[in-house]
């Protein structure tokens, strides 16, 4: 009995439907495009304004953290003298030495 030979097929002996369609639209598939890119227009209108929100909320940090920056160095400077203790309460390198094994600053609450 004799092995019947096998051609082997490759790549472009795959047959596709890529050229058998015609460029007609059908208005049932004009419809579905219609839908989806409407779909897709919310989508992204929904993505516009959370990234809007997100770039508000941001701003309004960096106002939030100019205006602490201002206040720390006006308050670094001797500028503002009215303003209340924070209560803390530096504890001197002399006092730190009672505590052995603590060194540099301590805070007292």
């Amino acid at each position: 009995m004799a092995i019947a030979k096998r051609t082997i097929k490759n790549v472009r002996d795959i047959r596709t439907h890529s050229g058998t369609v015609g460029q007609t639209l059908k208005p049932h598939e004009v419809h579905m495009r219609l839908s989806v890119l409407e779909m897709e227009k919310a989508r992204r209108g929904k993505e516009r304004e959370s990234a809007i929100l997100r770039v508000r909320s941001i701003d309004e940090r960096f106002r939030e953290i100019e205006k602490e920056r201002s206040d720390l160095l006006m308050t670094l400077t001797g500028q503002t003298r009215g303003l209340p203790h924070s209560g803390r309460e530096v504890v001197k390198e002399q006092e730190a030495d009672a505590c052995p094994g603590m060194g540099g600053f301590r805070f007292k609450y």
